[in-house]
């Protein structure tokens, strides 16, 4: 029996957040697969088991304050990196795409993916053929405009076309953006705040995308390199109605979007930042008000 009334659905990244997908970390432990986690692991930074599940909760609660409603994949054992559900799958606004994960070590996430959706009803809508493709380069940026992102690491551009066409056959803008793969995935360097502001870092961003974004009419708060890599601080949950999740350490960013009229709603999520994800790569959104219903 389905445990929701469906379909999920989004047209957008900034919509009135209703739904998430979140994996409890019970697993969870940084390992040495991204330049991110390899800094830490080698700078001897302590990872602390119950500090992760302290800060996961504090998630939960800001998603809580937030009123968005929590789904759960069960933890699978051996799965380091399954608490970040953003790359497993993406909701489109006519169903649900499995992705196809790059790493060796993420593969087995497949298993939980399949079982939730099969158990909640959701019926999948397409699977990736022509490569890979993970859901942090996966940015619907409002309806009828995408942005795929692909490094030749965790997506390759024939996954992202792939992706991109099934977009443009229902007649969107997408735009495909290359960049570095030590950046892991798009959202580590871009993110949306909400319809026409986002987070960017400027220096490292593709210049045919910045003009792309300004012509969509998109202004961008600048994050350096150092606060992209070492704090995370593009990688921000819009949760509409101008509010957003972004980790504490970012202070800055926080300052600057707070300055543009937002609620930035803050648990600390270091740890999690220390093995190369944050709050956007820790939730896979399920449902979204459309953005036309919608201020901001």
């Amino acid at each position: 029996m389905a445990e929701d009334i469906l379909p999920w659905t989004i047209n957008s990244e900034t919509g009135t957040l209703r739904d998430v997908l979140l994996c409890p970390p019970d697993y969870y432990e940084w390992i040495p697969t991204n330049d991110i986690s390899r800094r830490a692991l080698e700078y001897g930074q302590k990872f602390d088991k119950q500090g992760i599940f302290s800060q996961f909760r504090e998630l939960e609660d800001a998603l809580e304050d937030a009123e968005v409603k929590r789904h759960y994949l069960v933890p699978t054992p051996g799965l380091s990196y399954q608490v970040y559900t953003r790359d497993s799958s993406q909701v489109t606004p006519w169903g649900v795409v499995v992705t196809q994960l790059e790493r060796p070590q993420r593969r087995g996430e497949l298993g939980a993916i399949l079982e939730f959706y099969k158990r909640t009803g959701e019926p999948i809508w397409k699977v990736p053929s022509a490569g890979c493709i993970e859901g942090g380069d996966i940015h619907v940026i409002r309806d009828g405009v995408l942005a795929v992102g692909y490094s030749g690491g965790r997506t390759e551009r024939p996954g992202a076309e792939q992706f991109g066409q099934w977009f443009r056959e229902q007649g969107w803008d997408v735009c495909l953006v290359p960049f570095a793969e030590h950046f892991l995935h798009l959202d580590v360097i871009f993110s949306m705040v909400a319809d026409g502001i986002a987070l960017g870092c400027i220096d490292v961003l593709d210049d045919a995308f910045l003009a792309w974004l300004s012509e969509h009419g998109i202004k961008l708060i600048e994050v350096s390199y150092k606060e992209a890599m070492q704090e995370m601080a593009c990688n921000i949950l819009a949760l509409g109605k101008n509010r957003v999740i972004s980790p504490r350490h970012s202070k800055r960013i926080n300052a600057a979007i707070r300055a543009e009229g937002f609620t930035v709603l803050d648990p600390n999520l270091d740890l999690f930042a220390a093995g190369g994800g944050s709050v956007h790569c820790m939730t896979m959104p399920l449902r979204r008000d459309p953005l036309s219903t919608v201020t901001r």
